[in-house]
């Protein structure tokens, strides 16, 4: 009976102590982001913003702003990755399959959790590495199948 209630108790810090991990993800607040032209890293305090899908993506300098308002589809894939890190974005779909998401298929990409509707899915994404594993979640396409833009409040 001892050993069950040991057992139980256990399983019972596991799941507070990742509930507890999670949040603590989620609250943390992002400070220095890639500059999505030339890949720098900055301090977001610091970054150039440009308008991009109604919210804001983050350069270094009003050079990299310029190339980014020329032609934002070079960059596109790094912006919508950072849309979503910054919290701008939420994820409501799954990306590949534009099905309803499975938080417990998910996989980590260039620093945040994307969820993914199943196996398959996440098997794909998760057998990919660099550019290409962030182009399955964030490439345009892939963006507008499993997220959307945060509406900014008119207070």
């Amino acid at each position: 009976m001892k050993n069950r209630l040991l057992l139980c108790s256990a399983g019972l810090a596991l799941v507070f102590a990742v509930a507890s991990t999670q949040a603590d993800e989620k609250a943390k607040k992002v400070t220095r982001v890639k500059c999505v032209v030339a890949g720098k890293e900055i301090d977001l305090v610091k970054a150039v913003a440009v308008k991009y899908r109604g919210a804001s993506a983050y350069v270094c300098c009003n050079n990299c702003k310029g190339k980014f308002e020329k032609d934002s589809s070079p960059f596109a894939t790094k912006a919508n990755h950072q849309l979503f890190l910054t919290a701008q974005a939420k994820q409501v779909k799954c990306p590949i399959a534009g099905r309803k998401a499975d938080p417990s298929k998910s996989v980590r990409i260039s620093g945040v959790s994307v969820a993914f509707c199943c196996g398959n899915c996440q098997g794909k994404a998760s057998r990919l590495k660099g550019d290409a594993q962030l182009a399955v979640a964030f490439a345009d396409i892939a963006f507008d199948k499993g997220f959307e833009v945060k509406k900014k409040s008119t207070k």
